[in-house]
């Protein structure tokens, strides 16, 4: 299948274009800067301006649309709302079967700030008279690892206990949005969810403690409706199937497997570490960073 990926270089489209590519689908993906890719076809597209969409769209049988503004105020009313106006319209124009568009979960329960704008864009999505699909997602484990970085800049990382959280991994919703895609058009909203529920407290010292940070935590109490609303959890999501992938299992992967070519290309030689005596002074471990650590305050 011809798709078109919107948001094809955001923290879901780096792990959904590998995903549908491995499906065997023949993926075009969407950027606003030139872009090259061994799998994917990049092409020049802005949502915002609607600057070169028809002719990304045209030819394609399926359109994968992840792209956001990502933040509150008008860049979301450009990207998230009009975008979508832009790419239904082209989308209607030449003949795209499906539209699988991904959102947020909560964005119909506390339609506030953001997921106003999201909750509008479904609604676009459902009125645009195309073969549709709106998956709706927890918070990534990959964003809320970039949030905690960026406050982990203070010494002080404020902590609201009673506020809910359900990451998931971006791998899983790909895979998920792929299942979703070769199974056609829904016609309604789905919600996929991480496999646990933390509090804010519980997310953060996990994290703390993957990341070898030592911070102080003050107990605060988040301000704000959007806020209220997942303190109520409304962005959490009790929908089937789940991912699999804890936070816990994000912070701290198991080591990779290494495959039979591997091993027995690397047992084979006199000088591999598996052929070296214990004590062996001269032993070492393969890898070119390997002892190097990046410093990082405490």
């Amino acid at each position: 299948m011809r798709i078109l990926v919107t948001g094809a270089s955001g923290t879901l489209g780096r792990a959904a274009v590998p995903a549908l590519v491995r499906a065997g689908h023949q993926v075009r993906a969407l950027s606003r800067r030139e872009r090259d890719g061994q799998d994917a076809t990049w092409v020049r597209g802005d949502l915002a301006s609607g600057d070169g969409v028809k002719q990304a769209v045209r030819g394609c049988e399926a359109l994968v649309h992840l792209a956001t503004h990502g933040r509150k105020g008008p860049g979301a009313e450009r990207v998230d709302v009009a975008g979508a106006r832009t790419l239904v319209s082209a989308a209607r124009e030449a003949g795209v079967a499906h539209l699988l568009y991904v959102t947020v979960v909560g964005a119909d329960r506390a339609p506030s700030g953001l997921l106003r704008c999201k909750f509008e864009a479904e609604r676009v999505v459902r009125e645009s008279g195309l073969g549709y699909t709106v998956l709706r997602a927890t918070h990534f484990h990959q964003w809320l690892d970039k949030l905690l970085r960026e406050y982990a800049a203070s010494p002080v990382l404020p902590v609201d206990r009673s506020v809910p959280w359900q990451p998931v991994h971006t791998g899983e919703v790909a895979t998920h949005l792929t299942g979703l895609l070769a199974g056609g058009p829904r016609q309604q909203a789905v919600e996929f969810g991480g496999p646990q529920v933390l509090r804010t407290d519980e997310l953060v010292d996990v994290w703390l403690e993957g990341r070898h940070l030592r911070r102080l935590c003050l107990s605060v109490r988040y301000p704000g409706r959007l806020l209220a609303a997942q303190r109520a959890g409304a962005l959490i999501t009790e929908a089937t199937p789940r991912g699999r992938i804890s936070w816990h299992d994000y912070l701290y992967p198991p080591p990779p497997v290494p495959s039979d070519d591997f091993a027995s290309e690397h047992t084979a030689s006199p000088t591999s570490p598996a052929n070296q005596p214990e004590g062996d002074p001269d032993r070492h471990v393969y890898g070119g960073d390997e002892g190097y650590q990046r410093q990082t305050r405490r």
